[in-house]
């Protein structure tokens, strides 16, 4: 009999122990995010989530590809690093089914150089760092294209190439390099395009300190993205919902100045 109470005992401490995991999980969430702005914004919204009794976990990424495949896994809740034509990309190269949650801001992709202090004094042969990622180095693309440097095969779209550039009038030389290593390579190319996050990382001020910074309507807001059977989550749509406050609205107008805008 005392050995059927024992059992009885670890089975009830198991189902217990399984109930509060449940709850624990479902009072937790783990977002994963690069430090700047995303990290920094996410922070903000903190004690509102905790107010609701819920903990916001903030998983720092550096990179473009692994906060994607942790989200896929279930290692995290929601990620915080990217736009829609990026994410749309991912999907389809991985097989993977992550959507949009809301958009939350924007970062304005840069032009930058140590070498030159005005666009018109770039020289033939020039060489330029744009992002290796497809979407980033299309965007890169068309920003130096809006700006009469190239032109780009009509057909190409959002994902375009180098091999897309059909018209190159200073046989400019493009350097496809990992994003996040492309602030380092300011001294040694002439002009490097960097994503606003590490820009900002790199201390850069893109309202000050990019020689062309792209416009407000740009497509690529920031997004938080979540795997398509979450869309229902309660806790994720209260996190999209202080994410799209009024305060998150003015902390990023008082801390970025421009390096940083609203997009919701």
């Amino acid at each position: 009999m005392k050995k059927i109470i024992f059992i009885l005992l670890i089975i009830l401490s198991i189902v217990f122990t399984g109930c509060n995991d449940e709850q624990s999980s479902d009072n937790t969430l783990k977002v994963g995010a690069t430090p700047i702005p995303h990290g920094e914004i996410l922070e903000i919204v903190k004690d509102n989530l905790a107010e609701e009794g819920i903990t916001l976990e903030i998983i720092e990424f550096t990179d473009y590809v692994k906060p994607n495949l942790a989200l896929s896994e279930g290692e995290i809740d929601a990620n915080f690093f990217q736009h829609v034509p990026y994410l749309e990309n991912f999907n389809k190269n991985n097989n993977t089914d992550i959507v949009s949650l809301g958009q939350i801001h924007l970062e304005p992709l840069g032009i930058y150089s140590n070498t030159i202090k005005e666009i018109k004094d770039l020289k033939k042969e020039s060489s330029i760092a744009i992002p290796n990622d497809p979407t980033n180095g299309g965007r890169a693309l068309m920003l130096l294209e809006k700006n009469g440097l190239i032109k780009l095969d009509k057909n190409a779209g959002l994902l375009a190439t180098e091999k897309d550039v059909t018209h190159n009038p200073k046989n400019l030389q493009f350097k496809a390099l990992e994003a996040a290593q492309i602030p380092r390579s300011l001294d040694d190319v002439d002009l490097a395009i960097i994503n606003g996050n590490y820009a900002l990382e790199a201390n850069l001020t893109p309202t000050e300190d990019a020689l062309i910074i792209e416009e407000k309507d740009s497509p690529y807001a920031n997004i938080i993205a979540i795997r398509k059977a979450d869309e229902n989550k309660e806790n994720l749509k209260l996190l999209l919902k202080v994410l799209q406050s009024k305060e998150v609205e003015e902390f990023i107008a008082k801390k970025y100045n421009g390096s940083v805008i609203p997009g919701f």
